[in-house]
């Protein structure tokens, strides 16, 4: 419960993962206390999340109550006109439903506002201590995902602002636009110690049950990003020789000096790479939004093709071998050459007149084209955007695991300043485990997502370890207590 429209029913939302009651910015919208099913187990147990009314006048509220030896027995039997006295009939409603229903009140708060600017805060948190039931306060509202230290910093005003009231234990930052599942840990942990002895284990069963739910969703949202960059690790592209070319021509070929004809065929396969990688991250993007049971569909992104991103497998014919041994013996001084993972790859700084020096090792290269079975050219992604890739999913999963159904359908915004050198330091301190992964891309695809997915787990899951300590775990007081 909380001030009128402070967002319960947005934060309802949001946890239910589904569209209930009506959402609209302007006060006594939901005008009935309605229950909500959020989890069960096997056992029977049921936790029921429900959406009352919100307080509106609660300054005359609170000192009615004061005027009556019995103030909630006496507020609970009186008959408000619904719509004479609207905000007073909406306000019993609310009370006559934590007192009979409640085990634990989640009050929330607007934390856009300053404690001291909330002038309903005070008579509201009265009416709660005549309630009488255990209040966990929730501060909404706080804006886009920010650092721990201002969360808490917010957390600890609010904290200071309610001082010593009774039924108060416990502040947590919590908003229905930008909550992550893990904080939900945090939410259950917070609320165990308040529900009443006789349902304590019932509620340890259904905390264990929200747990395992919200990791089967990070386990199937592993997979949507894994599969994506499995496949363009995988895509490699042939790109055929012209039916007839001078040997001068493959050789320039070889060596990077591309004619009209070998440019157009390597910027073909360069397009069709580039389009069904747009076309898997765009499926695999609104796959990770339906596990997280929000609604929307991935923007069209425009994947920026640089050449640098594609690597080229020249095939070792004789012509290219050749250079190579002539760049070994010191003839082709100029020309940069680079080993890297299962190619050569040549600067394009190189002097013309070299190329003809190179041809006199022509017949070196006759018994590695049969080993490699090299003819023809092919393209495929760099190891370098690969990685890229890795860093732009786990942005990508950070942002749809953040973003509260409350807020409406899914839209990609810009990521929080502090999200990006985080992950991209994750990423490099995985670099070799990641690189071992890129050369095994010639073995079968599932296996290349199986190990991605490993990764990617180890990496999210550390990523949300440093935002939230702890969460991951905060609710493993409970769930032991079911062994």
């Amino acid at each position: 419960m909380s001030h009128t429209n402070a967002g319960k029913t947005t934060l309802a939302r949001t946890l239910l993962g589904r569209d209930v009651g009506e959402v609209r910015d302007a006060p006594h919208v939901t005008a009935e206390a309605t229950p909500y099913p959020l989890v069960q187990t096997a056992d029977g147990d049921l936790l029921t999340l429900w959406d009352t009314p919100g307080f509106g006048d609660s300054v005359r509220l609170a000192r009615r109550l004061r005027q009556d030896r019995n103030p909630i027995g006496w507020f609970l039997s009186q008959v408000w006109d619904r719509y004479q006295d609207r905000v007073l009939w909406l306000s019993q409603l609310a009370v006559r439903n934590v007192a009979e229903q409640a085990d634990v009140v989640l009050y929330l708060v607007n934390a856009a506002e300053a404690p001291a600017d909330a002038g309903y805060l005070a008579s509201e948190l009265e009416v709660l201590e005549w309630i009488g039931k255990p209040v966990l306060v929730l501060l909404n509202q706080t804006g886009p995902p920010r650092e721990r230290a201002v969360e808490e910093a917010d957390a600890a005003r609010w904290r200071a602002a309610l001082g010593d009231s009774t039924p108060e234990r416990e502040v947590l930052a919590f908003d229905a636009f930008a909550r992550c599942w893990v904080q939900e840990f945090t939410l259950f942990g917070a609320i165990e110690p308040l529900v009443p002895d006789a349902s304590r284990s019932a509620f340890a069963r259904l905390a264990a049950a929200w747990r395992e739910l919200r990791m089967d969703e990070f386990q199937a949202a592993m997979s949507a990003l894994a599969g994506p960059i499995a496949r363009a690790a995988a895509d490699r592209v042939t790109v055929p020789p012209p039916a007839s070319e001078s040997l001068a021509k493959r050789v320039g070929g070889s060596l990077g000096l591309q004619g009209p004809a070998r440019t157009q065929a390597r910027t073909d396969a360069e397009e069709q790479m580039a389009a069904r990688l747009q076309a898997d991250l765009r499926q695999g993007l609104e796959r990770l939004i339906a596990i997280h049971r929000l609604e929307g569909r991935a923007a069209e992104e425009v994947l920026e093709r640089v050449a640098g991103d594609v690597h080229i497998d020249a095939p070792l014919d004789g012509t290219r071998t050749a250079a190579v041994s002539g760049v070994v013996s010191g003839a082709l001084t100029g020309l940069g050459a680079d080993l890297i993972a299962g190619g050569l790859t040549f600067g394009a700084g190189m002097v013309a007149g070299a190329i003809i020096g190179a041809l006199g090792g022509a017949g070196v290269a006759q018994g590695v084209n049969v080993v490699r079975g090299r003819t023809e050219s092919s393209l495929r992604w760099e190891e370098a955007f690969l990685d890229g890739l890795v860093t732009s999913a786990l942005l990508r999963y950070l942002a749809v695991a953040h973003y509260g159904r409350g807020r409406g359908a899914w839209r990609q915004g810009e990521y929080p300043p502090h999200w990006r050198p985080m992950v991209v330091d994750a990423v490099v301190a995985e670099q070799d485990r990641l690189a071992a992964i890129w050369g095994r891309r010639g073995e079968s695809e599932e296996a290349v997502q199986r190990s991605l997915e490993d990764v990617l787990r180890k990496l999210a899951l550390g990523l949300l370890d440093d935002l939230y300590p702890g969460a991951l775990h905060a609710d493993r007081s409970a769930v032991t207590t079911t062994s």
